[in-house]
Parts: structure tokens; sequence; C-alpha cells
């Protein structure tokens, strides 16, 4: 999937892209916060930016390198809650469920992500909910 600065952005915030997570995958601007990081990390999956994801992730669980499924299409992310993760937090904490199409079939996952800022947000980690 390709997207261009006017189109919207794939995250759901109904802003286009070059409004939205482009900026940010672009090195533009840091996410102010850890839901817009998050929104950013789910562009980025539908979009199969590997390289955004591992630079966004906390180097204590970074993992060396990430194989993303192609036959996968990412469709839409739902916020369903976040905790702390303010412009003045360290920590954060955003559930989400993000929905998928692979082979014809749809289906959903959620996920409480944890994330840490010390100069910018990065993704720590996620248990699945």
């Amino acid at each position: 999937m390709s997207v261009g600065d006017g189109d919207r952005c794939p995250c759901g915030t109904g802003l286009v892209y070059g409004e939205c997570c482009g900026p940010i995958h672009r090195g533009d601007r840091e996410a102010a916060t850890a839901e817009q990081l998050m929104r950013s990390r789910f562009t980025a999956f539908a979009l199969g930016d590997a390289d955004w994801l591992l630079a966004s992730w906390h180097p204590s669980t970074r993992p060396r390198s990430l194989e993303l499924d192609p036959g996968i299409r990412w469709l839409r992310l739902d916020i369903l809650s976040t905790a702390g993760g303010g412009p003045f937090d360290s920590e954060g904490t955003v559930v989400f469920e993000a929905h998928w199409v692979a082979d014809g079939a749809r289906g959903s996952m959620r996920e409480a992500s944890r994330f840490r800022r010390d100069r910018i947000w990065q993704y720590v980690d996620g248990e699945q909910v």
C-alpha cells in the first residue's frame, strides 16, 4: 500500500497523511504523545514500513530485524483507552484494536502497548488483551 500526503491517513484520525503520520515518519516532527506514536506505528504496518517500526521501538526490547507479512492488509485502528502517555509523561499505555484482512478472512487483534519517553516516545512492548 502507498499513500500520498493528500490521502487520508490509515491511522483513523480523519486527517490526511501529510498532516498526521507523514511528518512523523519522515522525521520532520516527533510524536507528542504515546497515542500519536501508536497511530504512526499502525500506519507503518499498513504501509509495510518495517524500518520505521524498528526506529520507533525502544532499544531495550527492539528486535534485530522485523519481517512483515505481505499477505495481511491492515484496515482500521480503534484506540480503546489510554493511560498516561501525554506530552509531560514519561510512560504510557495505549489499548487498541487493529482490524485486518488476509486471504479473504477478516479479523482483529487487541493489544495493550507500553510506551516510554526519554527524549522521544518509543514502543516498549505489548500484551494481547
